[in-house]
């Protein structure tokens, strides 16, 4: 989450700074125990404080946003328009690469879990999760992860993530979360 919030950061600052006129580089003096990372402040990064890209990032890198390990932990929710099932493409880069990640990881294992807002019968939000669940697998599975790595499970509108009678909640319960399961 840390990692997340610096690159989040750092990509703000970068916006603000830009490589063509130096003279909008702003260098900051820091003295003192606390100090900015320079990558924070549009500054070129010394080599001692770059981190070494490992091949497993090299490799999700290709996808067209950039993904780290650490964004396959923090991306795992797949948010669905109300009474559809069907994936939005927004979607599409983050699915690939976790697919991928199972591809290269033939014991992980994943369990989709598929969520509906309040609205809505028992039954009905009950069969919507699982068709949620089934497309976010359909395309893991079509994205190269192997059918066997992926288990489903409905759970309707009985594990809302943000409890309310509103759209901001309701917009947040109409998905499917990808968990991780211990590998054995």
């Amino acid at each position: 989450m840390r990692s997340l919030i610096v690159l989040l950061i750092a990509s703000l600052l970068g916006a603000c700074a830009t490589s063509e006129d130096p003279s909008r580089v702003r260098q900051v003096a820091q003295s003192g125990n606390l100090r900015v990372h320079p990558g924070l402040l549009g500054q070129p990064v010394p080599t001692e404080l770059q981190v070494p890209q490992t091949a497993a990032a090299k490799a999700i890198d290709e996808a067209p946003i950039r993904m780290d390990e650490e964004g396959l932990r923090t991306q795992r929710s797949v948010y669905f328009d109300l009474d559809k099932a069907d994936m939005k493409a927004d979607y599409d880069p983050v699915i690939a690469a976790h697919a991928r990640y199972l591809a290269r990881n033939p014991s992980a294992r994943v369990r989709i879990e598929g969520h509906a807002d309040e609205r809505g019968s028992a039954t009905y939000n009950q069969r919507l999760g699982l068709k949620r669940a089934q497309t976010v697998k359909a395309t893991l599975v079509g994205n190269g992860a192997g059918n066997n790595q992926i288990n489903v499970k409905s759970w309707g509108k009985a594990k809302p993530k943000l409890l309310g009678r509103n759209e901001e909640a309701w917009a947040e319960n109409r998905r499917a979360d990808i968990i991780y399961e211990l590998e054995k």
